[in-house]
């Protein structure tokens, strides 16, 4: 009537399926006994090499059993042929399960190849993509510098071209203040004129408005009707009653005039 629970979960204490101890008569030797060296893990459950195993066993006790005797003489040959032949047929399957053997670590090692060539040729390609990146940007920049050098040149060109002769040309005052390009509008900071420099000559400097007293002096200077507003409250244009209140005539009066105007 009493319920335990214990601290560990019945998964954590689960040991190896049990195996009870078993006694062998002298006079019988059963077949079980060919799985005894056969553990929890290691063969059991019993799969298909296992099952191999058991057949293999069963065959060899049968011509074991069809063995001549070792009392008779004249079957010592026949038996020791027998026996040649079953030890050539046992070295023949272990050839085969060493080829088995053999074809599984070539599998592994193809696998394991394969998956050394791929990851090699990621990288690979990812450098190969990092170095077309590195070239192409060199590029750019290279095509972006001749692009730069060809309008400079073009630029000395036509500032050539424009006097060929090599005649000093007189300044026309009135083309330059018509175009809005010229140096009188956008002056150059190459030829000596930095827009920037003497900035705060264009802040308006004010006595009345940065210094306190110029403030008391204009709002001294300024008017009454300024500084104090006088508001006066509109008249209702419906007559309304001592407390108020719109009467309902005089609202449909209202706006009887408001529809009509």
């Amino acid at each position: 009537t009493v319920g335990t629970q214990t601290d560990y979960r019945d998964g954590e204490a689960q040991t190896d399926p049990y195996s009870p101890e078993y006694v062998v008569l002298s006079t019988s030797i059963p077949e079980l006994l060919t799985l005894a060296t056969l553990t929890w893990g290691r063969g059991l459950p019993a799969g298909l090499a296992e099952v191999e195993m058991i057949e293999r066993a069963r065959a060899k006790r049968a011509w074991e059993a069809t063995l001549p005797p070792l009392d008779n003489a004249s079957q010592i040959a026949k038996r020791r042929k027998m026996m040649d032949d079953m030890e050539k047929k046992e070295w023949a399957f272990r050839e085969q399960e060493i080829e088995k053997l053999q074809e599984l670590r070539l599998e592994v090692l193809k696998k394991l190849l394969r998956r050394r060539n791929e990851k090699q040729n990621e990288l690979d390609f990812k450098r190969l993509d990092a170095q077309w990146q590195n070239h192409q940007k060199a590029i750019e920049e290279k095509v972006k510098k001749l692009r730069h050098n060809c309008a400079l040149m073009v630029r000395k060109l036509i500032a050539k071209r424009k006097n060929v002769g090599g005649k000093l040309a007189r300044r026309d005052i009135i083309e330059d203040y018509a175009d809005f390009a010229s140096q009188t509008y956008a002056p150059l900071t190459r030829i000596g004129y930095f827009p920037d420099n003497h900035a705060e000559r264009y802040a308006v400097k004010n006595y009345y408005l940065n210094t306190f007293a110029g403030l008391c002096q204009l709002e001294a200077s300024l008017p009454d009707s300024v500084t104090q507003v006088q508001i006066q409250a509109p008249k209702p244009k419906c007559s309304t009653t001592k407390t108020g209140f719109i009467k309902r005539s005089a609202r449909l009066e209202a706006e009887l005039a408001q529809v009509h105007q």
